[in-house]
């Protein structure tokens, strides 16, 4: 059964509050908090403050993608505002082993993150020393696009790469999850499906999490 993280991207920041409470709710697992800098993505989304006041709402994993560049500067400030997983871009690090090094030494579990364009070769010699491998099924900056259908292939390669060398990272798909391609997802190696328009863009978000818990 796989890990449903449905993405805060797509919330109501208006009704932050409520949302938040609705997943506490339901059947999701951990928080999806998205973090844009407008420069290794061209969005800008939100930063330590408002994770901050969503970890206070919940006892669920915070589970914090930071799409930025220079992420060591703010692993500190994000463990403050309560993140248990810290994603990094492996594109956006020049030194990914320290930045995983510096993560783990916070006390969070580390993820790496890879956009569509990027090899999973890319991050071979990693994959022993992290928790989470976030594999970017868009190119990340923006909700609500279509899932690359490329991705199915490259889940299936980590999948066997992670497999074969026993180590324990979990594989995340982010971007372009719907209840119709979930099962396709699942069954090419994911473990954790990130979720974010499918979600909160639905009549019954609860149902829609239930739904994509079932599968």
């Amino acid at each position: 059964m796989a890990i449903i993280a449905p993405s805060l991207l797509s919330a109501n920041f208006l009704t932050l509050n409520d949302d938040c409470k609705m997943l506490n709710e339901s059947e999701a697992d951990w928080f999806h908090l998205d973090v844009m800098d407008g420069q290794f993505v061209p969005n800008i989304s939100f930063g330590p403050m408002i994770i901050d006041f969503i970890r206070k709402t919940t006892t669920k994993t915070c589970d914090v993608h930071l799409m930025i560049t220079s992420p060591e500067r703010y692993a500190e400030a994000f463990k403050k505002a309560g993140a248990d997983i810290l994603t990094v871009h492996a594109e956006a690090c020049t030194h990914l082993h320290r930045n995983i090094q510096q993560i783990k030494a916070l006390g969070m579990k580390a993820g790496v993150a890879i956009n569509p364009h990027t090899a999973v070769d890319a991050i071979k010699e990693i994959l022993g020393d992290i928790d989470l491998v976030c594999m970017m099924s868009v190119n990340p900056g923006f909700g609500g696009q279509s899932f690359i259908p490329h991705t199915y292939k490259k889940i299936a390669q980590l999948r066997q790469l992670i497999d074969e060398n026993k180590f324990s990272a979990k594989i995340e798909v982010d971007g372009g999850v719907t209840l119709e391609n979930a099962k396709a997802i699942i069954d090419a190696g994911a473990d954790v499906l990130v979720a974010g328009n499918t979600v909160f863009g639905s009549k019954d978000p609860k149902a829609t999490i239930a739904a994509l818990k079932a599968i």
